[in-house]
């Protein structure tokens, strides 16, 4: 999967890890947001530092994640977004618009579901969507 795929639509990218506590709060959030505009938006996990591809799964399994994510334990995908924007360390979300670029950040876990789908309607309007 690439990044690129996603031209053309707004993309809500988590970097998460099944070991992050605020990363277990939020997902019943980005699991709802996720299904609240998929018509919207494409959402795309980064789970980055994990110790094994099979807790990542089971996190996975466990929320119900409807959107697919990238195995990254040493952080190379990550490594394009933090030339533009330093990821410290999860849950960190990023907004990318039609073309790509980083059009918001959030650091931390998500206050509520309605920020990824404030930002992304918010978005959406303004890009004539």
């Amino acid at each position: 999967m690439s990044f690129a795929d996603h031209r053309g639509r707004l993309v809500v990218v988590n970097v998460w890890g099944s070991w992050c506590s605020p990363c277990v709060a939020e997902q019943p959030d980005l699991v709802e947001a996720a299904e609240q505009l998929a018509d919207t938006a494409d959402f795309v996990g980064i789970n980055i530092r994990e110790t094994s591809a099979e807790n990542a799964q089971a996190f996975v399994r466990s929320y119900d994640v409807p959107y697919p994510s990238i195995y990254d334990p040493d952080s190379k995908a990550l490594l394009s977004f933090s030339e533009v924007v330093p990821v410290r360390s999860p849950p960190t979300t990023f907004v990318l618009d039609e073309e790509g670029r980083i059009a918001a950040a959030i650091f931390g876990a998500l206050p509520s579901v309605g920020t990824p789908v404030d930002v992304v309607e918010e978005l959406e309007v303004e890009s004539g969507g």
